[in-house]
This record gives C-alpha cells, structure tokens and sequence, in this order.
C-alpha cells in the first residue's frame, strides 16, 4: 500500500535554513561520496550483466576455469596462502572495501551524522526495523534444515544501487532523507559486520586468534608512539588479516578492525601565518621548506579522509565490480529459474528484501516518530520514508557476500537469483514511490548533486 502525499505546511526561511545548514556542516567528503557511489552503481550493474551473459554462453567454462585458477604466495619452498581466484577476491579484495567500509563508519561516528545521537537516532531505528524484519520474514520460510543459514542475506543495503536510484530523481528526494538513507545503509552496514563475526565464523584457531589480538595491539602502540612510516603499517595489517583468515573468523573482518583504528582527526594543529607554510605560498622557498610545508598541511586533513579520498574510488571503481563480475555468474537455465521459483531460499530472500525492508524501516521510523522519540524532517513525507525505505530493499553486494558464507551449490544459486529479482523490483517499487512526490524546494547550492536545485 502506498500512503498519498502529503503536502508539508510551508517552512520558515529560518527554519529551512537550519536544515540546510544540519546538510551543508557535512560538507565536501559526503558530496563526493554521493557522486562516487552513484557512479560505482554504474559500474556495477555493467559489471553483473557481463558476468551473466558470461556464465550462460558458450563459453561459461572459461568463465568458471578463471575463477577456480589457482595463486599461492610461497616463502622458499613454503606454501604460505594457496587460494583459488575467487577465493583472493572475495577474502583478499573484499578485506580493501571493508576497510573503507570501516573508515566510513569511525568517520561517521567521528564527525559525522552518528556522533549527534540526535540526529543519528532515526535513521539508525529505520536501521534496526530494516534488518530485524528481513530477517524474521526470511526464518519463516527457512526455520530449519541448511537453508535457515541464510537468514542474514536479506539484511542488507547496497549503498551504490541505492544511492544511484535516488540519484536519478533529483531534488524529488529532500537533501536531509539523502542523508538519512546514507546512515541507514552505513547503520546496516555495522549489522552486517557484526553478523558475518559472530554468526559465519567456524572452526576458531585460538593461537591465531591470539595472534590477530597481538596485531591488533601492535597497531594500537604504533599510533599512541606517532609512528608515521606507512609501510609499517601495511606489513602489520597484511599479518593481521592473515592471522584472522587462519582463526576461522573471515578475513574482511581485519579491514574492518583496521579501518576503526584509523585516527578521524587531524593529528596536529599548524598556525597557516607561520614558516614554512607562508614561505612555500609565497614561492620563495627551497625544497625542503616545501616539503616541510607539505607535511603540516597534509596533517590538517585527518588520516580516514586521507585514506578515503585515495581508496574509496579503487573500491566502488574497480574491487565492488571485480566482486560482482566473480560472484553474479549463475546459470539461468530455465530449469534453475523453475527451481528457485519454488525454493524457500530464494522466496525467503525475495519476501525479506521486497516487503521486510519497506515495512520493517517504515514502521520503525513511524513508531519512532509517534512516540516522540525523534521526528520526521519538515522537508520530508510519509511517502519519501517508504520509498527510500522500498530503495533499500536493494540488498546486492552485501547479501551476495554473506550468501556465500551461508551456502554452496545449489542453494547458493538459488539465494542470487532471490537477490537478483528481489533487488530489481525493490529498485522498481521505490523508484514508483518516490516519483509521485513532488519536487522540493531547497536553498541554491553551487552543488546540485545533494542539495539539489531551486525551482525558479
């Protein structure tokens, strides 16, 4: 059911100013990680149609021979790792994008929306309805036999897809309900990290997890000495992410550990009216002193942002579609169709991303906001709350990671064509919602890409 518009009383210049002001303090970081994510989405349903058309023509088998080819890293005759390709993207690559999922959410936490437990209250309830609701729904189809472990994949939200819909209509979607399905994604997100820990996690090797915990100490100790020299760094977080792969606990879970890790602050505090800074802006200093000039500065921005702005790109660029050309290839056979269409798995996931995500974080908000416990933003509707909360029922990368946690063949199959169809109708519905509200009018911006135009 989709609720009618509602059309909000007419804000205040001074209030709508405040709420332009609650978008704007977010700044540059979270204007460029809208566009990014737009464009990875791009990307990323380019990537799936290939590895689809890939897996179901004549040459599938060259499709499935890459994937399985073996890479080892040896030391002397010692066989460190030996992981087939798929392997090495799905542990090796994936551990990169969880450690930028990592630096987000400090970052968030930090100086973002969830460190004002105010402002992060509703979407992060939103959150909670989103995931626990997808869940339930997905156990009752499954609440026993193998298919029960896959209660986790239709908790999930696909940052990419879903900021791409969104982007797509413009400023139908007030700027602060961008923000709010940002947070809710990011909110799932911690979820999601928290089930693959605790729940996907077998066989635990105690000395390596022993390990893992003195990687981890020794990351720690580094930053409070202000050890700066990066490589060190990166021989202690490829140990950590080794040991956590070898304790039974996955290994995305390190890039996790370490993006938290990251400082959210800039280390020091340099007077721009002193040498070496007004030197090197001048023109008139030497090497050294622009050298100088360049560190200081570089120490004004805080090393997550650093790190964002190098690797957030390489993620949604190039791993995210890496990770769907590897794990979208299934067979759609019109016997595997039929079989899915019946399977409590697929149907489990569908019911669960479909109808679980739209009413789980639409009732949540709306109890939310009922009890007084938050309350909706004046620019937004009932209308926006259930077509984002529609949006994000796109549940791709995330599910398709945890799908393969959960299962193997023939189930695993059948959980990606659940996630597959159910991500495309989520698209569908929440686009149709959110197309029937009406333009907003937002203060101008030389950024239209999250605030939008003014309509003249």
């Amino acid at each position: 059911m989709i609720m009618s518009e509602e059309s909000p009383p007419r804000s205040s210049p001074k209030r709508r100013r405040r709420e332009f002001r609650f978008v704007e303090a977010l700044g540059r970081p979270l204007r460029r990680f809208l566009h990014i994510q737009a464009a990875g989405g791009i990307l990323l349903l380019g990537a799936t149609v290939i590895a689809l058309i890939w897996a179901n023509s004549a040459y599938s088998d060259t499709y499935h021979e890459l994937l399985e080819t073996h890479i080892s890293i040896e030391i002397g005759s010692h066989v460190l790792l030996d992981l087939a390709l798929e392997a090495w993207i799905n542990d090796a690559l994936m551990a990169i994008f969880f450690f930028v999922v990592g630096l987000e959410i400090k970052r968030e936490f930090v100086v973002g929306t969830l460190r004002d437990p105010r402002a992060a209250a509703l979407p992060a309830i939103a959150a909670i309805g989103g995931m626990v609701l997808p869940a339930a729904i997905y156990f009752s189809f499954n609440p026993s036999g193998m298919g029960a472990d896959g209660w986790g994949i239709p908790m999930a939200t696909d940052i990419a897809f879903a900021v791409g819909v969104v982007s797509l209509l413009g400023n139908r979607v007030p700027s602060v309900m961008k923000v709010f399905l940002l947070t809710l994604a990011i909110v799932d997100d911690i979820g999601a990290i928290a089930v693959i820990a605790i729940f996907y996690t077998s066989n635990l090797s105690g000395w390596w997890l022993l390990a893992a915990v003195g990687a981890i100490l020794a990351v720690v100790g580094m930053r409070r000495a202000a050890v700066g020299w990066t490589p060190a760094y990166v021989v202690v977080g490829f140990f950590l992410w080794f040991a956590v792969h070898e304790s039974g606990i996955h290994a995305t879970i390190a890039g996790v550990i370490l993006g938290l890790l990251t400082p959210a602050v800039p280390l020091n505090e340099v007077n721009p009216d002193e040498e070496p800074v007004l030197s090197a802006l001048r023109g008139n200093a030497n090497a050294m002193v622009v050298r100088r000039a360049n560190f200081d500065l570089k120490d004004q921005v805080s090393v997550v942002e650093r790190l964002e702005d190098l690797l957030h790109p390489v993620s949604s660029f190039l791993i995210i579609p890496v990770f769907a050309l590897a794990n979208a290839g299934i067979d759609l056979s019109t016997e595997t169709i039929v079989d899915a269409a019946t399977s409590p798995v697929t149907l489990g996931i569908a019911a669960g991303l479909v109808f679980g995500k739209t009413i789980g974080v639409t009732l949540a908000t709306w109890l939310s906001v009922k009890s007084g416990l938050t309350s909706l933003p004046e620019s937004a509707t009932w209308t926006h709350v259930v077509g984002l909360a529609a949006t994000a029922g796109i549940g791709f990368t995330v599910s398709l990671f945890i799908a393969g946690l959960a299962f193997s063949d023939p189930l695993l199959t059948e959980a990606k064509i659940g996630i597959f169809g159910a991500s495309v109708v989520a698209a569908v519905i929440g686009a149709l919602i959110l197309l029937r509200t009406k333009p907003v009018e937002e203060i101008e911006t030389d950024d239209p890409m999250l605030v939008g135009t003014s309509s003249p």
